[in-house]
């Protein structure tokens, strides 16, 4: 019986095993795809699959309120906006794709850098999934949104406003790239001359005859 039992666990630790590098696979690669793609919507597309791998790997590690939050948050009103922005701006991509090839060594010997850094601090030995420990045995009323929130906003408090403010500036950003003031045949209001407005500069009453006092006449 306890020989079945470890097969049984060896088995569906394997079957986690296997989901957890074909999703790890498919988010590596729209990763460089998003950084290589020459159309920038294509980019953007890219970067909404890496963003549904990501929330299933979450739901692997039983983190299913981060995954939901991921799905409906990013990919769903993040990346709209992303799509709006890069339609908007109108970028030239045959001039970025000069571009593309001009800087593409330079950016593979920074790539090449990163990782090499990354794998010096974190080291192999701290990937994949059997280093994830096991699932921990929880009562029935207990709640991953109110674990996660108590975290949150108690030990990575000043790390969450940090995160707002850079999300703010990104905000105002993306609003000051798409602003364009347009000049010629174009008719717009000033609010401050509308504010400092008279009714005697808009409106003039005029004094006429009726119809029976101009027969008179």
């Amino acid at each position: 019986m306890h020989g079945y039992m470890h097969v049984t666990n060896n088995r569906i630790m394997s079957a986690e095993q296997i989901i957890f590098y074909i999703f790890a696979s498919i988010l590596t690669l729209s990763a460089l795809g998003v950084i290589t793609a020459r159309n920038p919507v294509h980019a953007v597309l890219l970067l909404v699959l890496a963003f549904f791998t990501s929330a299933a790997l979450w739901l692997l590690l039983e983190a299913e309120f981060l995954a939901i939050t991921l799905v409906l948050v990013y990919v769903g009103a993040v990346m709209v906006l992303f799509l709006f922005v890069v339609m908007m701006l109108d970028i030239n991509i045959t001039r970025m794709r000069e571009g593309f090839a001009r800087y593409l060594p330079l950016g593979m010997l920074v790539a090449l850098v990163i990782a090499f850094e990354m794998a010096l601090v974190l080291g192999p030995q701290h990937f994949g999934l059997e280093r994830v420990p096991a699932p921990m045995r929880h009562t029935a009323g207990y709640s991953n949104t109110a674990e996660l929130g108590s975290v949150l906003y108690t030990v990575y408090l000043y790390p969450f406003e940090i995160a707002a403010a850079i999300l703010l500036v990104a905000i105002v950003a993306a609003i000051a790239l798409t602003l364009r003031k347009r000049t010629q045949n174009t008719r717009y209001q000033n609010p401050g001359e509308q504010v400092l407005v008279r009714r005697e500069d808009r409106v003039r009453i005029v004094k006429m005859l009726s119809e029976q006092e101009g027969k008179r006449s």
